[in-house]
């Protein structure tokens, strides 16, 4: 059996982490719950799974666990993850929160010899070099979460690495794929959230109506998989069914393609290399899909993809500056402080105006993330 953390087990990812495993009981134990604020799901969470250490953000919410669960140890604060870790005895860690904050448990994670199934891209983005360095000194395995690399990861198997030419990452195109810059300029918020093909947490939806998300996950593949920066393409595929592909030298593609359903990557990255039935995420048959349909990306209406490859072709502190920027506009987007086209624009101001370095250890990334979120607090008057 299985022991399984999950960082972020009240979100998005998290909780379908659980379906999977509520379907598959006998393979796993939960053995640590991490969440942010929502303290009622995750009660629920501690009553169904029973883990034996738990953490939740806030102290007061942390002595009222304390108080009703006796047999849970209990973690709080800027620390308490990493401390969850040092105690928790498990041997994967699903990473499933957001943004950099990420970082500091999945090298903990690493450093106590725990393998990672990694759903938070920005820990690859901001710190890849260390994270795969580290990991492979360690030992350590780290298994795609994300469909995309999930995806990749399956068309590499039982092939040649040396003979890929170049990996595809496939995008829907988001709920805007259609429309014009002046349309884009009016989008809300609410529209932003209404995404066609994934049920997924607000800001990664927001970076998927951005095309944000794409670039990202085209520098989470270059560290994830050892490629150079010209062996990644970007194509937009609406219908969200081929997740992504390889191309070989010898001009043959190989893809995986399934129901857009984060079950399966996330049971893949548990129980890889076997696989285990799933309920509801069988596709239909071939015929009633009907076309599969591609698209090239149009970076003059979502530059953010644009930026995130110049970020991954300059390397040092860009990718850093590239993250933390986008996470403090989509987070103001979302508050409508910004307009939707100012994301990208800031951004780009950020990456352009900032003192560039070569090399960054942990302090400095964290140091960089923190002068760059004040930076572009300022450009947008907060």
């Amino acid at each position: 059996m299985k022991k399984i953390c999950i960082l972020g087990s009240t979100g998005s990812i998290g909780t379908q982490s659980l379906a999977v495993m509520r379907e598959n009981k006998n393979d796993f134990e939960v053995c640590g719950l991490a969440a942010g604020h929502n303290i009622q799901l995750l009660e629920e969470q501690i009553l169904e799974f029973n883990p034996r250490y738990v953490y939740i953000k806030s102290k007061e919410d942390a002595k009222s666990l304390s108080a009703k669960y006796d047999k849970q140890n209990v973690y709080f604060g800027e620390n308490g993850i990493e401390e969850l870790l040092d105690n928790c005895q498990c041997d994967t860690v699903i990473n499933a929160l957001v943004g950099i904050k990420g970082l500091v448990p999945t090298l903990k994670a690493i450093e106590n010899g725990m393998d990672i199934a990694l759903a938070n891209k920005e820990t690859l983005v901001v710190g890849g070099s260390l994270v795969m360095d580290k990991a492979r000194k360690k030992g350590v395995k780290i298994y795609p979460v994300d469909s995309e690399h999930s995806a990749i990861f399956q068309s590499l198997q039982g092939n040649d690495r040396k003979s890929v030419k170049k990996v595809i990452l496939t995008a829907s195109g988001g709920p805007f794929r259609d429309f014009t810059i002046e349309q884009l300029k009016r989008v809300t918020a609410k529209d932003a959230l209404n995404h066609p093909n994934w049920i997924m947490g607000k800001k990664i939806t927001v970076d998927s109506a951005t095309l944000m998300n794409k670039g990202l996950e085209v520098i989470e593949a270059k560290w994830l998989f050892d490629l150079n920066d010209d062996q990644i393409e970007v194509v937009v595929h609406p219908q969200s069914i081929l997740h992504s592909a390889v191309e070989y030298e010898d001009g043959a593609i190989i893809g995986q393609m399934g129901k857009p359903d984060m079950k399966l990557p996330i049971a893949y990255a548990l129980t890889y290399p076997k696989r285990k039935k799933l309920k509801n995420t069988q596709m239909s048959r071939l015929w009633e899909i009907g076309s599969m349909t591609f698209e090239s990306v149009d970076m003059s209406r979502f530059p953010c993809v644009r930026l995130a490859f110049e970020a991954m072709k300059k390397g040092g502190s860009f990718p850093v500056v590239l993250n933390s920027a986008n996470e403090v506009l989509v987070d103001e987007f979302l508050k409508g402080t910004i307009s939707f086209l100012d994301i990208s624009k800031y951004v780009e101001k950020a990456l352009y105006t900032h003192d560039y370095k070569e090399e960054l250890s942990l302090n400095e990334i964290l140091e960089l993330d923190e002068k760059t979120r004040q930076r572009v607090y300022e450009y947008v008057g907060v």
